[in-house]
């Protein structure tokens, strides 16, 4: 689902073993780490008790905020972008999409317009995380520890959120769509990493399936302590998925989820919601966005069509759930952003200051969120001021939305500032 772009940066092309050893690691961590829990289907209703489920979409490779949010009105960001710009308002079919009469929405991000109109959209812009680094996977673990600014942190803030509530009674309390449990999921009890909600289980053979799940099962249940319970609760997640219809699941509104791995994952995502399984936390991937070279060339290439990605699977996510269900806030957010500067290669390098995106029926929507700091006085003399931290954000969302109370054990050692953003 990470699907990095060939014109990212070395950083990613040289992933290390290591560094892929340690994300394994920690996955498998979070699932012996679980209580022992009820073995068995256990249906929960997060909804029911008031409170969102909370989908966290995480754009990996340092998305730029400033093509998707375009700040028309500053002469800088033209001058200082003359081929990866995206044009103001009024210049075609490639002209920003007006929508306050300084930011502009990027042309690849129109599905994104009725739910802008119908006020369930806020852009936040001019946030991120207030720490100087620009490697992707230090930022990245950062931001999903929950900052670097209080005590050290080794666990997720998604984590300690699910910690620090009670559990909706379902018997998944978060999913992570892929291989391995994202940091910010780190530590979570109930929760899994699954690359394929609708084919989550063994392999091989369909018709002997179940008796060498029942197998194994069984040999780990001998084995007593935490692999007892990580296997009895990988049964039931297995068990509990079965119950799931995902190959006849039917979007209402219309909804036409894009035939991606993102789009799938928003697809099998509103299906376990609109079961009522219990599911209360959901962390996707969506990659690709480090775009070093031919970022934005004539309007196309790929930060349009990463854009354009991005924007209809959210738009079917919102008629399909935000719409026709309601109980559900999205979040999405990048490491950081990108230089105001493009390099010679017609992209843009590591920046600081982004924008984030806020979906749900109780958004404070039709609003681009911020306190602009301008594009005169820089960051670094290169880079978009962040004025919004992005805990800010989170935990707004969590206090009002998902009913948390204990926002200081899910940012130990930061004071947030409600922003507005929902109510």
């Amino acid at each position: 689902m990470n699907d990095l772009a060939c014109t990212g940066c070395p950083e990613y092309r040289t992933l290390s073993r290591r560094g892929f050893l340690r994300a394994g690691a920690a996955a498998a961590a979070g699932a012996l780490a679980a209580p022992a829990w009820m073995p068995r289907v256990a249906f929960g209703n997060g909804i029911a008790l008031g409170r969102d489920v909370l989908v966290t979409i995480f754009l990996r490779g340092g998305a730029d905020g400033l093509s998707m949010c375009v700040p028309f009105a500053e002469p800088v960001y033209y001058a200082l972008r003359p081929n990866t710009s995206v044009p103001p308002p009024g210049s075609g079919a490639d002209g920003a999409i007006n929508l306050d009469g300084f930011f502009g929405l990027a042309p690849a991000m129109s599905p994104l317009l009725e739910a802008w109109n119908a006020g369930r959209l806020a852009i936040v812009h001019a946030c991120g995380l207030n720490d100087p680094t620009r490697s992707h996977f230090d930022a990245q673990r950062y931001m999903e520890l929950g900052g670097t600014d209080g005590p050290p942190l080794f666990d997720g803030w998604m984590a300690r959120h699910l910690a620090s509530i009670g559990a909706a009674g379902g018997l998944v309390r978060g999913l992570a769509h892929g291989h391995a449990i994202p940091a910010s999921l780190w530590g979570a009890d109930r929760t899994a990493p699954v690359p394929d909600p609708a084919d989550y289980g063994l392999s091989g053979d369909p018709s002997t399936r179940d008796a060498r799940l029942e197998f194994l099962v069984h040999e780990y249940v001998r084995a007593g302590g935490q692999l007892r319970f990580a296997a009895l609760n990988t049964r039931s997640t297995v068990r509990l998925l079965d119950e799931v219809d995902f190959a006849g699941y039917q979007p209402l509104g219309g909804a036409s989820y894009p035939p991606t791995p993102f789009g799938q994952a928003l697809r099998t995502t509103a299906a376990m919601i609109r079961a009522r399984i219990g599911v209360e936390a959901v962390a996707i991937d969506n990659g690709g966005w480090d775009l070093h070279t031919q970022m934005y060339p004539n309007g196309q290439g790929p930060m349009a069509l990463r854009m354009a990605g991005l924007a209809q699977g959210l738009a079917a996510f919102h008629r399909d759930v935000i719409d026709g269900v309601g109980g559900v806030t999205v979040v999405v957010m990048s490491e950081f952003g990108r230089r105001i500067a493009e390099n010679g290669g017609h992209g843009t390098d590591h920046g600081h200051g982004n924008a984030m995106l806020v979906l749900g029926r109780h958004v404070h929507g039709r609003r681009v969120v911020t306190q602009w700091p301008g594009l005169a006085d820089l960051y670094d003399g290169i880079d978009l001021r962040i004025t919004t931290d992005y805990r800010d954000v989170l935990a707004e969302i969590l206090s009002r939305r998902v009913g948390n109370a204990n926002l200081a054990d899910v940012f130990p050692g930061y004071t947030p500032t409600f922003r507005g953003v929902v109510y």
